[in-house]
């Protein structure tokens, strides 16, 4: 009997397998399987099979198929620039307007030394150059500024990923710059209160602060789609962003699924919004917004804060009482596990709405503070430096003897 040749199938012909790729295995429940030796997820190899009648023509079909496996590695013909616009191309229906623009300011601006050239003369050097190059670089006419970290990592994460996509044989592995957090100076809800009253900008820049909503799903709000019925809550029902050419686009949904919120108006926001004629609540651009903004905190002369930072504003009120972490993301819409309910009833739980409650009393107190009350706070904290005291019951009561005794109206 004749010996059985590798790869011999019942019929006679020979099959040849060609490893393609490798897949993560997951048991029945969606749960990885980890190898107990290596302490690390099981993966499965999977295999392109071919069949010739002979070893030779088996053999030969192989080879064909490793040859085409090699040609699509071969980067495309394209420049980085146009490896872009095709990357792009490739999934404009499904990308948010605003990330396409964000593309675009990358493709017009970032990586200079490498946009124009073609895919096959990129190196992993060259990469690396690019990267030190491009941290170097800086931004604004009058008073250029290096650009962040950040701004080079978010960058070379475009690049990295139309290069994984149109030249996948060539490494990107470089080191990228170490972001810096340097935290500046946010002032206290009063003192952004009392620059923000009464201008046009109030009622926007309270919902930052208060409701810690974005930029894009302030503008996006309407009384038709936005309140509640009974005027008692807000949803973020849409979003506007600006696409590739600058133009104001409307979204039906945020940026993460957490986004889509419900929150409940508090007393003076429900009056700011009694008072505004259109359905839309702001109708600033987001640019004539963070002008404003700009311009009112550069008058008043405090530590430089843009309109975004009003939502670092609430998180650190949050903070400073203590909120636990599911109210506090549930509220700010940063991304969790958990997605909130969508009606009203099942979204305010007695302990969210506590929650409300004690965030509403600290702005109402903080913002609306009785005027009369803090002129008298403050003449005795200056009766207490004049006598060298400290803050107790006891020299509270002290104070008001002595107004009485010297007839100072409190």
């Amino acid at each position: 009997m004749p010996r059985k040749r590798k790869g011999e199938l019942p019929s006679g012909n020979i099959r040849k397998k060609i490893y393609d790729h490798s897949e993560l295995c997951f048991d029945e429940h969606g749960n990885p399987v980890i190898d107990p030796k290596t302490g690390r997820q099981k993966k499965i190899k999977k295999y392109i099979s071919v069949t010739g009648e002979t070893v030779a023509e088996a053999n030969q079909l192989k080879a064909q198929v490793m040859a085409n496996k090699q040609l699509m590695k071969r980067p495309l013909n394209l420049t980085l620039y146009e490896a872009i616009d095709k990357y792009i191309q490739s999934s404009d229906a499904v990308l948010s307007p605003a990330t396409i623009r964000g593309y675009r300011t990358i493709q017009r601006n970032a990586f200079k030394s490498i946009m124009y050239c073609k895919l096959s003369q990129l190196s992993t050097e060259l990469l690396r150059d690019a990267v030190n190059t491009e941290s170097k670089r800086t931004t604004g006419k009058k008073n250029p500024r290096q650009i962040k970290a950040k701004t080079v990592i978010n960058e070379y994460g475009l690049i990295t990923a139309v290069i994984n996509t149109y030249a996948p044989a060539l490494d990107c592995t470089v080191k990228l710059p170490q972001i810096e957090h340097n935290q500046h100076e946010i002032s206290t809800p009063d003192v952004i209160y009392q620059i923000v009253k009464d201008t046009p900008i109030e009622l926007p820049a309270l919902l930052a602060m208060w409701l810690s909503l974005t930029e894009s799903e302030i503008l996006g709000l309407t009384k038709s789609k936005s309140i509640s019925s009974d005027g008692c809550y807000i949803t973020i029902k849409e979003v506007i962003v600006k696409d590739e050419h600058n133009n104001a686009v409307v979204k039906n949904k945020g940026k993460q699924p957490t986004r889509d919120r419900t929150l409940r108006l508090p007393e003076y926001l429900k009056q700011l919004i009694d008072k505004i004629e259109t359905d839309q609540l702001v109708t600033l651009s987001g640019t004539a917004l963070s002008k404003r903004f700009n311009r009112l905190i550069t008058k008043a002369g405090i530590p430089h804060m843009t309109f975004h930072d009003l939502r670092h504003v609430n998180a650190s009120v949050m903070a400073v009482l203590r909120i636990p972490d599911k109210y506090a993301q549930e509220r700010g819409g940063w991304k969790t596990d958990h997605i909130m309910k969508s009606t009203y009833m099942q979204t305010f739980s007695s302990e969210r709405a506590a929650i409300d409650n004690q965030i509403d009393q600290y702005m109402q107190d903080t913002l609306f503070k009785n005027a009369s009350e803090q002129k008298k706070e403050q003449k005795y904290h200056h009766w207490l430096e004049l006598f060298d005291l400290k803050d107790t019951k006891t020299n509270q009561k002290h104070f008001l003897k002595f107004c009485e005794d010297n007839h100072i109206n409190l």
